[in-house]
């Protein structure tokens, strides 16, 4: 996978995230200003590469063609969900709290998981449409699995979390929606990408496999990602950069990556 000019500015930042990281983990520092600033500057990656990615969908023929989709939607998801981290950040940085959820920041991270989950469809369907949805394997599949996702976090989420209260004193049903959105949407994306792809990344010769890869990897990481946020601010054992938030930060650095391999048109044009 040859990484261009963006991708490895967002790579070399990624790798100075995972820095900060560790001395934070290592230093046991679990809140506080520098807790607040690494998730400020983790929200940085996917909020500038949804800019960059966005413009680079017109070099694709824009909403005009199925790739051109891909790129712009997943750029847009991305961009939603960085600007959700930075309003999470002015509740950090000038209210006070530390953990804003639900809030005015979800109004930036619930539309992500749909932008995203969009293009990534979009993708799956150039990648390896001629696959579909046509085996009953697949079928049953999309079927079942949101079930079987949906019942997995209301265990986790309710019956472990809450000790099987729906809604606990204190809490607002808002929050155990999102709780259970989150994840189910990421899944959800993620599940039917891989299924209408058929796992063929034979595009323009398989130049753009590897950074189809990091767009459905991203997709499986955020889904973690967003389910240890969800059952951490159930449990009350949430904290900014806590391991929740490396998976996040790694979730929407695969994304990024992926979709910025999309930044320059190589040849063949969709």
């Amino acid at each position: 996978m040859n990484l261009n000019t963006p991708q490895k500015i967002s790579l070399a930042f990624y790798i100075f995230l995972l820095i900060f990281w560790v001395a934070l983990f290592f230093t046991n520092t679990t809140e506080g200003f520098y807790n607040y600033f690494y998730s400020f500057l983790f929200g940085l990656i996917p909020l500038i590469a949804g800019i960059v990615a966005i413009f680079s969908a017109k070099r694709w023929g824009g909403v005009k063609t199925a790739i051109g989709k891909a790129v712009f939607f997943v750029g847009l998801g991305i961009l939603f969900w960085g600007a959700g981290e930075m309003i999470w950040s002015y509740y950090n940085f000038f209210l006070g709290v530390p953990a804003p959820y639900p809030s005015v920041a979800d109004l930036g991270f619930a539309p992500s998981i749909f932008f995203y989950g969009l293009g990534a469809f979009y993708l799956s369907k150039v990648t390896g449409a001629k696959y579909g949805l046509r085996s009953k394997t697949a079928k049953v599949f999309v079927t079942i699995a949101p079930f079987a996702i949906l019942a997995a976090s209301y265990y986790l989420l309710v019956v472990v979390a809450r000790g099987g209260v729906l809604v606990p004193e204190g809490e607002t049903p808002l929050k155990i929606v999102l709780d259970i959105a989150y994840p189910l949407g990421d899944f959800l994306s993620l599940a039917v990408a891989v299924i209408i792809s058929g796992l063929s990344f034979q595009y323009m010769g398989g130049r753009h496999t590897g950074d189809i890869v990091a767009i459905l990897l991203g997709l499986g990481v955020m889904f973690l990602g967003d389910t240890a946020f969800s059952y951490a601010t159930t449990v009350g054992t949430y904290y900014n950069a806590n391991w929740g938030d490396l998976l996040l930060t790694t979730g929407t650095f695969l994304l990024s990556l992926g979709v910025l391999g999309f930044y320059k048109l190589k040849e063949v044009e969709v």
